[in-house]
């Protein structure tokens, strides 16, 4: 920071743009952080714009910067770095490569259900792709084993395999729509295992809660529990709506002669409808529940409630934590 001075902006930089406590809120927030445009942002970029945002928090930027710049460079820092521990995030990983990333696998989940080997290897891939998501975007205050992601990730995979190829075996003499809905029971069923597996540190140990100040009070396994079961519900809502209505659209129109004449582009038109679906649900689903999740002190673990209220008596009402995404 040699060429910066010390400016008064007059604004915090880390103060949420929009109100938070509120649905529509949440999705303007992560309307901006989960656009997928940011990927392509070159990491020399994203490095200088979080050398930017740690001295705006200092009170250092460089002269003339504008508030649009200071701005844009928090966007980019919310979209590449961990809200935790404020390291880079894998490119994989980061909820800006949802759309790009999910849309090409959901596309051909749904386009390749009809034979065992297909469905086997698009499953695996799509839980490959979800166990770099979600190790990516667990809280960061809870380590986890390379151990513990092998048996996390060889679960949900499992999880996924299983349900895709008993259903697809199952639905051979069901109506073609209910086989076309088999990718998303997988990934549902799959969501449910992987997610609590590969976060499962913070269920033992507990996460971080602090009060409304940011001040540390102490681990709860109920707040891990809560905020996992928050997340697992927001993943299942991302991938709902492409994966229910898209096949129903898909059956009608595959009924029409030009759709048969051109059945190579099936694919890729599935791939560019789920690009449709995703570029809304990807921000909605993670607007469902407030990122600063909060829980009341009656419902923590008794310990922890009594340390809490020896401490500060009924001056903590609600902890709060990072549920993570």
């Amino acid at each position: 920071y040699a060429k910066m001075a010390t400016v008064s902006l007059g604004f915090n930089i880390d103060a949420p743009r929009w109100d938070q406590s509120t649905f529509v809120g949440r999705l303007k927030h992560f309307l901006n952080i989960t656009d997928p445009r940011t990927v392509l942002v070159p990491e020399e970029e994203l490095d200088q714009a979080k050398a930017l945002v740690e001295g705006c928090r200092a009170g250092l930027v460089p002269p003339g910067s504008s508030q649009e710049q200071l701005l844009y460079a928090k966007k980019l820092y919310d979209s590449a770095f961990h809200p935790d521990s404020g390291e880079k995030m894998n490119f994989i990983g980061r909820m800006s490569f949802q759309v790009p990333g999910g849309m090409a696998i959901t596309g051909c989940m749904l386009q390749f259900y009809r034979t065992v080997p297909a469905v086997v290897f698009w499953q695996w891939v799509n839980q490959s792709f979800n166990a770099f998501v979600n190790y990516t975007n667990r809280n960061a205050a809870s380590p986890i084993s390379l151990r513990q992601i092998g048996v996390a990730y060889v679960t949900a995979t499992g999880a996924a395999l299983a349900t895709a190829v008993g259903l697809n075996l199952y639905t051979k003499r069901a109506p073609p729509l209910l086989a076309r809905w088999v990718p998303f029971a997988a990934v549902a069923a799959a969501n449910c295992v992987n997610i609590p597996m590969m976060r499962q540190q913070e269920i033992i140990n507990g996460i971080t809660v602090t009060d409304e100040n940011n001040n540390e009070l102490g681990r709860s396994r109920r707040a891990a529990v809560k905020g996992i079961a928050q997340v697992v519900l927001s993943r299942i809502t991302m991938a709902a709506p492409g994966m229910i209505i898209l096949p129903i659209i898909m059956e009608r129109l595959e009924k029409f002669p030009f759709m048969q004449r051109i059945r190579v582009l099936h694919g890729p038109l599935q791939v560019l409808l789920c690009g449709g679906f995703l570029l809304f649900m990807v921000p909605a689903a993670c607007a469902l529940f407030p990122q600063q999740c909060s829980l009341a002190l009656a419902d923590l673990e008794m310990e922890l409630r009594d340390s809490i209220m020896a401490k500060h008596g009924d001056k903590v009402p609600y902890v709060y934590f990072n549920k993570g995404l």
